[in-house]
């Protein structure tokens, strides 16, 4: 099937076209003809299934011609994934006269409000930033005909709900409503029964797996050891450049200098980071002037990377889900890709909710040469035994199941 036969909007057709856009992708498939139709829905879409023409192609062809008020609200959760929508609606749109506006925080406010008082037609935000609007009386959404909610399992996990209700709640009951999640927990269950009305429910690309372009591993070690075997990984591997994964702010951060001074070239990516700092690391890592970069989750969703030859997991992340995401950064359009997680005795739990999730056993390896301390994961299935004693006990405080904590 071809974009034409789903009755788009020419002009708005021409500028998919002009972006390389030949055929529909499953969700596009499935959500174009509801969204065109003016139905309710929500769409369990992973990122990097062709989600933003899903929604965008049909909000534009519906807009159709400027009235210079805001008839589309798209809320995101992170700065990078309004700008990325934000940017896909002006290609969409290019043959049209719609404008599309990005609203979000962590810059000043003179720009954006220069670019609200010439009219939008569209506006895409993140939450705090245009509640800040909003407050302030240069937003209103009287004239709202389409709200978009996306990455909407991402915002309940920074905490955004509350937010997004209040902004809801000044948007005009007659509406089309358009819901994007990546996984439909029971709170955005209860949100969606509030906010929609008798919605379409499609799921699309819900993956489960690693592409099968990505060679994946977990590497076992002593907490002591974590940094060392990272550089040591670093040292021995041929890579192009490197994502690598922390849980934490703080320890991206820590691990960004102590690699710094070890003279690699590294870029750092999380939510405290200004947005002049995370435009910088993006397109320092895209161009080669970066070889390695640090991030926390909000770098593995919704931002699209190329070429990234390999992903290291220096903690294991606590949400299967993350798991595939994270690696799957890596091995895209084909290419071949490596991923690495390193993991301790403590993250065996996180380690075994993983395969499950995934359904199979990932594989366990040593870095060849690499002097080990003993670790209770070189015996598994032992380790994984006293865990389980321990997480029923609780007695022993100050104790990382690998090695003794440095205080």
């Amino acid at each position: 099937m071809s974009f034409q036969e789903f009755g788009l909007d020419e002009a708005v057709v021409h500028g998919a076209q002009r972006m390389g856009y030949v055929e529909p992708s499953p969700i596009q498939a499935e959500a174009i003809p509801i969204a065109l139709r003016g139905t309710d829905l929500i769409a369990s879409a992973q990122t990097g299934t062709g989600k933003t023409a899903a929604f965008g192609l049909p909000i534009l062809s519906k807009l159709k011609r400027s009235t210079g008020k805001t008839r589309c609200l798209i809320l995101e959760p992170t700065r990078e994934l309004a700008l990325q929508v934000e940017e896909a609606f002006k290609e969409f749109g290019a043959f049209t006269d719609l404008r599309t506006v990005v609203i979000f925080g962590g810059v000043g406010y003179g720009a954006q409000r220069e670019a609200l008082q010439k009219g939008a037609d569209v506006i895409v935000a993140t939450p705090g930033r245009l509640l800040d609007f909003m407050q302030q009386g240069e937003i209103h959404f009287n004239d709202l005909e389409v709200l978009v909610l996306d990455e909407v399992d991402r915002m309940l996990d920074m905490g955004f709900l509350p937010d997004v209700r209040r902004i809801i709640e000044k948007c005009p009951k007659e509406r089309q409503t358009l819901f994007f999640s990546a996984t439909i927990p029971e709170e955005i269950e209860r949100l969606s029964s509030w906010c929609l009305r008798d919605p379409h429910k499609i799921s699309i690309g819900v993956r489960r797996s690693a592409a099968e372009t990505v060679k994946h591993a977990f590497y076992p070690v002593a907490v002591a050891q974590k940094f060392d075997l990272l550089k040591a990984m670093l040292d021995r591997t041929d890579y192009h450049s490197v994502i690598i994964f922390c849980r934490t702010k703080d320890g991206a951060d820590r691990i960004a200098r102590q690699l710094e001074n070890e003279k690699h070239k590294v870029a750092v990516m999380h939510s405290n980071r200004s947005q002049q700092e995370r435009v910088d690391a993006l397109d320092g890592f895209k161009t080669g002037r970066y070889e390695v970069m640090i991030a926390t989750d909000i770098a593995a969703r919704g931002i699209d990377i190329a070429g990234v030859s390999h992903v290291i997991n220096y903690d294991v992340p606590q949400h299967p889900e993350d798991y595939v995401h994270r690696i799957g950064r890596t091995g895209r359009a084909q290419a071949e890709g490596d991923a690495f997680t390193i993991m301790t005795a403590e993250e065996l739990p996180h380690v075994q909710a993983i395969e499950r999730f995934i359904a199979q056993k990932v594989p366990r390896e040593k870095l060849e040469g690499f002097s080990y301390l003993f670790t209770m994961l070189f015996q598994e299935e032992e380790a994984s035994k006293v865990l389980k004693n321990l997480r029923g006990a609780r007695t022993l405080k100050g104790y990382s199941y690998g090695a003794r904590r440095r205080r």
